[in-house]
């Protein structure tokens, strides 16, 4: 289980900067944003796709530092019923094939959330149905949008060389914990799969470790990410919350470096729960938390990180194969 860091949180910093940075770090892998969400700080999508020799380039300078890529990250709302939906859709088709060509076997993203009904624009994520039409609502965004969608998508991806799909359980997807994840999965193939990410689970109210147990082989990725529920906020107006993450000392839970949430003994007992389920992937620290500046979060998380993981890290890596982009 190598360490590893989603690279947005770094891009302040140029991208040799920034690899030299995870090196010190002891960062094993790295998780590179593709763009949609993401503004892509530290890889060129279309330049990359353009050029074989871009992409050697590309490679060689991240395995120069003994590092390599654990996954491309394309995280948007493809399903979104507006231009901007198709662009997303898009790039994702982009990060699919640009995966197969640098050899990455994970690409990890969104489910999408679709709107309420075709003549809608807006995406309507359905947390408490209660009338017929809310049902009526779900079933359309499911059997009309999601399943025809991701069947398209799969076979793009299988046909690009990636193997592993890993949804990411955020609010505001359909895809937003085990259950809709194990229902898509079994609609469109295992290559889907779930970006366990237990800082979602735990704003949401979920236990990530009964989560882990129950996903098992659909566990593709995996996120390191903390949540803080916040005592004498929480207490008065529960978990739903939305205000601005930037409004961090008024909300109810705040997403926080690794261990400003929870122990690090819960931490060690939840990738040693990950392990047992057959996941010996990369774990992925991705750090989001306001209150203190980027590269501090991503050390302290480092510490917590180090410290948990099954693993003995006195016994350096040795014997790197480098990787070849095909042309």
């Amino acid at each position: 289980m190598k360490t590893g860091l989603v690279t947005d949180i770094l891009s302040y910093m140029p991208f040799e900067k920034m690899l030299d940075t995870c090196k010190e770090l002891g960062i094993e892998t790295i998780e590179l944003g593709c763009g949609n969400w993401s503004n892509a700080p530290h890889l060129d999508l279309d330049g990359l796709l353009d050029s074989s020799y871009q992409r050697r380039q590309f490679l060689e300078t991240i395995e120069s530092r003994g590092l390599e890529i654990s996954a491309l990250n394309c995280s948007g709302n493809q399903l979104e019923p507006t231009e901007q939906g198709e662009k997303h859709a898009e790039v994702v088709e982009k990060t699919f094939k640009l995966a197969g060509l640098l050899g990455v076997k994970t690409v990890v993203m969104m489910s999408g959330c679709p709107s309420a009904r075709p003549e809608d624009r807006v995406p309507n994520w359905i947390t408490h149905p209660i009338l017929p039409p809310h049902f009526e609502t779900l079933d359309w965004q499911w059997n009309e949008v999601a399943f025809p969608y991701w069947e398209r998508a799969v076979k793009v991806a299988k046909d690009s060389g990636v193997e592993k799909i890993a949804i990411e359980n955020l609010g505001f997807n359909l895809v937003h914990n085990p259950e809709t994840l194990l229902k898509l999965r079994n609609e469109v193939g295992e290559m889907v799969g779930m970006n366990l990410d237990p800082s979602h689970l735990f704003w949401m109210g979920g236990d990530p470790i009964a989560a882990a147990r129950t996903l098992g082989n659909a566990i593709h990725h995996v996120h390191a990410k903390d949540v803080r529920i916040e005592r004498g906020v929480n207490d008065v107006n529960g978990l739903i919350d939305v205000k601005p993450m930037e409004s961090f000392a008024d909300r109810s839970w705040n997403y926080v470096a690794l261990g400003y949430g929870h122990s690090v003994k819960y931490w060690k007992e939840f990738f040693t729960v990950v392990k047992m389920m057959g996941y010996e992937g990369a774990i992925v620290l991705e750090m989001e938390d306001l209150t203190m500046d980027p590269l501090t979060g991503v050390k302290k998380s480092m510490d917590v990180l180090r410290d948990s993981l099954p693993r003995d890290f006195k016994k350096a890596k040795s014997g790197f194969v480098s990787r070849v982009a095909r042309d």
